[in-house]
């Protein structure tokens, strides 16, 4: 038993190759975490919560906390847009427990 297979007039079988496309996926946006310097937040307070929130070690956390000691913003680290919400609101409410008036934002980086 032999199978058919017609041609058309410029030799195609017909047989294709089915392809999958795979969608694209985007990246998500990263952002900065940033603290901002204040003159009443003990530098030490600034150590722990860097820490504490953002797995720095003390080394690196005193180094984060003098940059923002001295330049006013430091960086706390890069993350996706729901962890540095997250990150934003921990230190927030953190600070605010213990009544300092450390800022914490994040921007897009």
């Amino acid at each position: 038993m032999s199978k058919d297979i017609r041609r058309s007039d410029d030799g195609d079988t017909g047989i294709g190759i089915a392809t999958k496309t795979r969608p694209k996926t985007k990246r998500p946006s990263l952002y900065r975490v940033l603290l901002l310097n204040d003159d009443y937040t003990p530098m030490e307070f600034v150590v722990h919560v860097l820490e504490r929130f953002f797995n720095k070690s003390r080394d690196e956390a005193t180094q984060i906390m003098l940059h923002v000691h001295q330049h006013g913003v430091g960086e706390c680290g890069v993350f996706t847009y729901e962890v540095a919400e997250t990150k934003v609101t921990q230190v927030m409410d953190f600070a605010r427990k213990h009544q300092h008036p450390l800022q914490c934002v994040m921007e897009r980086k």
